[in-house]
């Protein structure tokens, strides 16, 4: 009875742990169908509606870089265009990731992945790529930033990488993000915070291009704005229809 009682418990322990496993997966396939397919939550400060991706996501160059040899995957966080109150609240930003999938064999293969991210202040509508430094914050591994008056933050992976053009079946990248408090000492104002997040892709001409007026790089697409809440959040962009990530979905986490 002992014995039984002991593999009974052995049992219980490894299904909870499974459990908790999956709960605590963030993204979904469903997630990345609908970021790539649904109106944006919200409108992005400053963003001319006259932009293609001001008001739903949308494809660019999606599979086909031209004659683009590097990569590399971006987000870009807003306050929303009802303004942002919250004075003491940061974004966390952690975990960006690009896979592609293979042409030849149909699997995914991780392009470029980090647990930071780097970037910079742009002005909102990107015009002449007008930049400054940014207020980015070490969070234990990650990074926390703002955005706003007139500002955005436009971040991305700290590196390009090469792509094969007869290799990309499909593109993925993702990203995690949530609110936090920015002085623990004042007031914890996230539940009035309005913070917009999208996530992208450029194919850029070579590894150590520098941009010049968009003849050096493109985007790859450019995925649907979301509220940044206080729990972690996955955003996205795909270039694969909704039938072909769900027959063959990425990596999920």
């Amino acid at each position: 009875m002992k014995l039984i009682f002991l593999y009974l418990i052995v049992v219980v322990m490894l299904f909870s742990c499974k459990k908790t496993e999956v709960n605590n997966t963030v993204n979904s396939v469903q997630e990345i169908i609908d970021d790539m397919s649904l109106p944006h939550e919200g409108k992005p400060s400053g963003v001319p509606s006259s932009y293609d991706w001001a008001a739903k996501p949308r494809i660019g160059m999606g599979n086909d870089p031209a004659n683009f040899t590097a990569f590399i995957a971006w987000g870009q966080l807003y306050e929303a265009e009802e303004k942002n109150p919250a004075s003491n609240t940061r974004v966390e930003i952690r975990n960006i990731k690009a896979y592609y999938l293979n042409k030849k064999d149909k699997k995914w293969y991780i392009l470029q992945q980090s647990t930071k991210v780097e970037g910079a202040f742009y002005t909102e509508d990107f015009v002449d790529n007008i930049n400054k430094p940014s207020d980015a914050r070490e969070e234990n591994g990650s990074i926390s930033v703002t955005a706003g008056q007139g500002y955005n933050y436009h971040f991305w992976t700290p590196f390009r990488s090469k792509i094969i053009k007869e290799d990309i079946g499909g593109i993925f990248t993702t990203v995690q993000a949530r609110l936090i408090v920015g002085n623990n000492s004042k007031p914890d104002d996230r539940a009035s915070a309005r913070y917009l997040l999208s996530m992208g892709a450029d194919y850029w001409a070579k590894l150590d291009s520098q941009w010049d007026y968009f003849k050096t790089n493109g985007d790859v697409g450019i995925g649907r704005f979301k509220y940044v809440r206080s729990e972690w959040r996955a955003f996205n962009m795909s270039t694969l229809s909704a039938t072909e990530l769900r027959n063959n979905p990425p990596p999920l986490e």
